[in-house]
């Protein structure tokens, strides 16, 4: 009988992950690999929204650990990096073509599903090159909640 739950072993569907991905499972990578997949819900963090929460859990582990192997993942396929202005960079659990908002006052990044745009008109890339994904980010302001 094949034991199909992890609960026995809770970091076994984050070494499935990493290593399908041709990451070798380290202690931090499988602590932020959890941290980021583990709930099934999408997220958007940064750098330093990830290394609060895994340094609240007890994870001891530097900023610039965090911001290293947040790339690692996003070359891997695992994350997806949305540049929202210079200073402020998101990594997005959602790897499918999508687009967001993002909500000057708060922070917040929010998905809009990849049909809800129809982008016309690009412009025809350099010689050689050919257009990898068009990123867009709509920036909004919800009103006070006084």
């Amino acid at each position: 009988m094949q034991d199909s739950s992890h609960h026995h072993r809770p970091f076994a569907s984050a070494i499935e992950r990493l290593r399908a991905a041709g990451l070798r499972p380290t202690r931090q990578r499988l602590s932020l690999c959890r941290r980021l997949f583990e709930g099934g819900q999408v997220r958007h963090v940064t750098a330093e929204t990830l290394h609060s929460e895994v340094l609240a859990a007890g994870v001891k582990v530097s900023l610039a650990t965090v911001y290293n192997t947040l790339h690692q993942f996003t070359k891997a396929g695992l994350l997806r990096e949305v540049v929202v202005d210079g200073a402020k960079t998101y990594f997005d659990t959602n790897t499918s073509s999508h687009h967001h908002f993002y909500d000057v006052e708060h922070g917040d990044l929010l998905d809009i599903g990849g049909e809800g745009i129809i982008i016309e008109g690009l412009p025809q890339p350099p010689d050689g090159a050919t257009v990898e994904r068009v990123d867009i980010v709509v920036r909004v302001r919800r009103p006070s909640r006084d």
